[in-house]
């Protein structure tokens, strides 16, 4: 299995998570929105899952472009590999613990 896969499956896995049913094709070009049913706090329920499932933060600036599988995907991808190359540069996700003081 490839790391995208990899990726693809955790995806999966997060998106059931927040929707509740399962997306077990999720091809590249597959719209979030229209293709998935994924409404605007659906979205930020699964950004929430991915930030935290990869230590990572995506921007407003990052996602706005994001419209399919495949782009948010690509980000993801990104965003792990400059956490992995640079790992003092990506605040931790916000948790339980240090919400309340953000």
């Amino acid at each position: 299995m490839s790391s995208r896969d990899d990726l693809r499956a955790t995806l999966a896995g997060l998106l059931e998570e927040e929707m509740g049913e399962a997306h077990p094709e999720l091809e590249d070009g597959r719209d979030l929105r229209e293709g998935l049913g994924l409404d605007s706090v659906d979205i930020v329920g699964l950004v929430m899952r991915v930030e935290r499932e990869f230590h990572i933060r995506l921007s407003l600036e990052e996602l706005t472009p994001v419209k399919t599988v495949g782009e948010m995907l690509d980000l993801i991808a990104a965003k792990v590999v400059e956490l992995a190359n640079n790992p003092q540069i990506v605040s931790p996700p916000l948790t339980s613990d240090n919400q309340a003081a953000a």
